[in-house]
């Protein structure tokens, strides 16, 4: 059974398999998570993002995780929040669903998630928790045979940790 946690913290610290980085679709860095996963893992990581030629929305790609705990970060680039009206909540899934995929195909026994979406992009808190929480719970769950053994959402700022704490305590997966 895949175990999920939470935490307060910096996703930069994490000694997983993986960490996700919400990334902006050149994969260039930028401000927020992505700014912080690309300062900590240093110029080698950039560059490899650069060959990848970006990444669409709700998709994933994956590097080195470089000067990381981490061995491998997984690149993820959420939706703008544009009302709701415009797939954001299934885009939102996907990055969930191509992270996790690429766990299991590289066959990876840990991944943390940060906060997708809910910086610069503008997706509601609470919505993008919810979201962030039922995909994961049902794409570990249904799997038959899940390398993932263990799903971390790290949540830099206090007010997303008090969201996803209030949403795993209801769902009993704390």
């Amino acid at each position: 059974m895949v175990k999920i946690e939470l935490i307060h913290g910096d996703i930069t610290i994490q000694d997983v398999d993986a960490i996700v980085n919400a990334a902006h679709e050149g994969l260039s860095g930028g401000g927020g998570v992505d700014g912080a996963i690309h300062r900590a893992a240093g110029p080698t990581m950039t560059g490899e993002c650069l060959n990848l030629y970006g990444c669409e929305v709700g998709q994933a790609r994956i590097t080195g995780g470089y000067n990381l705990p981490a061995k491998y970060i997984l690149h993820t680039v959420g939706p703008v929040w544009r009302g709701g009206t415009f797939g954001e909540k299934e885009d939102l899934a996907n990055c969930y669903k191509s992270c996790l995929s690429f766990a299991y195909m590289q066959g990876l026994k840990s991944i943390a998630f940060p906060c997708i979406s809910t910086g610069a992009f503008c997706f509601p808190k609470d919505f993008a928790c919810k979201i962030a929480i039922e995909t994961v719970e049902i794409v570990t769950f249904a799997r038959i045979d899940p390398s993932v053994d263990l799903v971390r959402f790290v949540c830099f700022e206090q007010e997303d940790y008090n969201l996803y704490m209030n949403r795993m305590v209801a769902l009993d997966l704390l």
